[in-house]
């Protein structure tokens, strides 16, 4: 049974589905959410909030849109950062919305041309690339973290996000091309 028949199932009240998913997918949900919360207790607390999401938005998922994997890991991904950001632990994070909180229909069109511009910029890229790219970006990785994983050393990681910082800069249209 893949993920998305899963989804599909606990959207409809099956407790058994979403046993099995847990089972299957817990390790990532866990390792996206390792990556952006350092207390235990916060990151335990964070993957029962995350259970308990997909529980309740099992229904939105979108088979049309993607595969479930990436749909799992950004529910996650934005669970760990609310948290996180809910804790005052980080304040780096740009802010994209109006002063009253709500993007302007301007602001939220630039956001999905940008989006739509990145997403084919990744395409482009070599899959150890995009790996680069999500690891640091959308899992907020440390350099450290990354290199343990990948055995190497972090001046090494740190020489490929260059590169790969210019590479999408040329891709996207900006500076050094």
């Amino acid at each position: 049974m893949t993920d998305e028949e899963l989804l599909r199932r606990i959207a409809g009240g099956g407790h058994e589905a979403m046993e099995e998913l847990l089972r299957r997918r817990g390790p990532l949900l866990r390792y996206v959410i390792g990556g952006i919360l350092a207390d235990a207790r916060d990151r335990e607390e964070c993957y029962n909030d995350v259970c308990l999401l997909l529980w309740q938005r099992a229904g939105t998922f979108r088979p049309e849109r993607g595969s479930a994997a990436p749909w799992l890991t950004t529910v996650a991904r934005n669970a760990a950062v609310d948290r996180r950001n809910a804790l005052g632990k980080r304040e780096e994070l740009p802010l994209t919305e109006s002063a009253h909180g709500v993007p302007s229909p301007e602001e939220e069109l630039l956001r999905r041309e940008e989006a739509a511009r990145l997403r084919e910029a990744l395409a482009g890229l070599e899959s150890w690339e995009r790996s680069l790219f999500y690891r640091k970006y959308y899992y907020l990785q440390t350099t450290a973290q990354m290199a343990l994983e990948m055995g190497c050393t972090e001046r090494a990681v740190e020489g490929r996000l260059y590169r790969l910082r210019h590479k999408l800069r040329k891709l996207l249209g900006g500076e050094g091309k």
